[in-house]
């Protein structure tokens, strides 16, 4: 299949990476798991047990005209443990490399079915400077945009990073998030091949 580039020409690209039908419940799967393998899972509490003190019993079972009590550490009272206690734990969910390629291929073919795959042969900076890289943007339309490189490119980086609604990102570490994250993508012509090399 052919996709228009930027300004003028079209690139050949397989249709099996780029024409693949959308997927919904897959891409919904993967990207749940991708968020929840984010998280830190590191959140811990005290349960009473846990909780330091509480050792004597507060006062005699009988005869004070208060409730009983056993230790000043019982979830029911001020400084006590917690019933529940959260414990650390891992919230990964596996996701195989064949769905998460395929997940990948649907999100690339709905970003071209919906125009928002913008091609271009490179991204030439002469420098770290933001204002050049806005003015290029703004020249093409491009307001929320990913920009897509072949590798990673500290000038280019260097420029995008102050400005809001424009993120960056290299071909290898592309994932269905960021992808789906902005309006539209930028990508350069050999990070295409690389991520067409890699979902065919």
């Amino acid at each position: 299949m052919k996709l228009k580039m930027q300004g003028s020409g079209t690139v050949d690209v397989a249709e099996s990476a780029f024409g693949a039908e959308f997927n919904a419940a897959l891409v919904h799967q993967v990207v749940t798991a991708y968020l929840a393998g984010s998280r830190a899972g590191t959140k811990a509490q005290k349960n009473r047990s846990q909780a330091s003190g509480g050792g004597a019993k507060p006062w005699r079972q009988k005869g004070t005209g208060r409730a009983r009590a056993g230790t000043i550490r019982s979830p029911i009272w001020v400084g006590g443990g917690r019933t529940f206690a959260a414990r650390p734990r891992d919230y990964s969910q596996k996701v195989n490399k064949k769905m998460y390629r395929a997940a990948l291929r649907s999100v690339f073919s709905e970003l071209v079915r919906q125009d928002r795959l913008v091609i271009t042969d490179s991204i030439p900076m002469k420098g770290p400077k933001t204002k050049e890289l806005a003015k290029k943007l703004k020249k093409l339309n491009l307001d929320n945009v990913l920009i897509v490189n072949e590798a990673f490119d500290e000038k280019v980086y260097l420029s995008a990073r102050n400005l809001p609604d424009v993120g960056i990102c290299d071909a290898a570490a592309i994932d269905p998030v960021v992808l789906m994250r902005f309006e539209k993508v930028l990508i350069t012509l050999p990070a295409l091949k690389l991520i067409e090399e890699r979902l065919s």
